[in-house]
């Protein structure tokens, strides 16, 4: 699956994913007025998503799809976060949904089935929530993980997150001297060991935050077959010219998350006449045109060679 991404970035030249995190507010006044149950929610949200997306399918490779907001819709929302998947899906996106999911070995088959595999139910089989990758959560050790390795798809476990607290835990330091992301991100290279494609990366990426560089950079050079998704940049603080230590020469090795920098862009004065899809479109353009200025100072004039 990481060479499909790889591919979907090389077409479009562009390593970036639009987060497609919407939430009700994030919607026009006009139509937030108009909303007032779980099922008026979801369809606004899915419309909203739609534009979104139709102005952006050519733009970007990927669109990261983050269940909290939907989840907070009940069923609605959940149905607008499968139909979200689906429509990007039919539209040629590669789908990450972000969920974060794990649990002991026969649970987090339960959710590889959900998000990245199909479900039994009679004689059909079904996918409930189709998507390409899945984030998921490793701190319960390989058993947690390898139900979802198993789908032959992709996740990308959490190592060094973009918060403002991740170093409480993940910088602690261990006995044998590495911080718990340092020995996260080991673990994560062995777990992709068995999956690695053409381009030299396998389907078991990591989230690696756009925000820490010092630490980005070493897990780069730590982890020289697993592909980076790399939230925090824009809104979060995370700059271009630091987030390319994510990348190796040819310019592959992560995609850029932006959420709210891309689906809310028509409400910034500078896109506002665009509308939300052609402001969506334009920031997405501006973001891919910003991280490409970046890597050229570090020798990547076109992504691939």
């Amino acid at each position: 699956m990481v060479d499909q991404l790889i591919e979907a970035i090389i077409k479009t030249q562009n390593p970036s994913v639009a987060g497609i995190d919407t939430s009700l507010s994030y919607l026009p006044e006009e139509v937030q007025k108009g909303v007032k149950t779980f099922e008026d929610a979801g369809r606004a949200i899915f419309e909203f998503n739609k534009e979104l997306i139709d102005s952006l399918y050519d733009v970007v490779p990927a669109v990261k799809v983050q269940v909290a907001y939907y989840e907070m819709y009940g069923e609605w929302g959940m149905i607008a976060f499968r139909k979200t998947c689906e429509y990007a899906r039919e539209k040629g996106l590669i789908v990450i949904a972000d969920c974060k999911r794990n649990d002991i070995g026969s649970t987090a088959s339960c959710y590889a089935k959900a998000y990245l595999g199909q479900t039994e139910v009679g004689e059909n089989t079904l996918s409930a929530f189709p998507a390409d990758f899945l984030t998921v959560n490793g701190y319960l050790g390989e058993d947690g993980i390898k139900p979802f390795v198993n789908e032959k798809k992709g996740i990308y476990v959490l190592v060094k997150t973009s918060n403002p607290s991740s170093g409480e835990l993940q910088d602690l330091k261990l006995e044998n001297g590495k911080t718990v992301y340092e020995q996260m991100g080991e673990f994560v290279e062995k777990w992709g060991s068995d999956s690695i494609g053409k381009y030299g990366y396998s389907d078991v990426g990591a989230v690696v935050g756009a925000t820490y560089k010092e630490q980005a950079q070493k897990l780069r050079a730590q982890m020289p077959h697993t592909f980076f998704l790399v939230p925090g940049y824009g809104a979060q603080g995370g700059k271009a010219e630091d987030l390319v230590v994510c990348f190796d020469k040819k310019g592959f090795g992560a995609i850029v998350n932006s959420s709210r920098g891309i689906i809310c862009a028509y409400k910034k004065e500078k896109y506002s006449a665009l509308g939300i899809g052609g402001a969506a479109r334009q920031a997405a353009i501006d973001m891919k045109e910003d991280i490409l200025n970046a890597l050229k100072t570090c020798g990547v004039d076109k992504i691939g060679g």
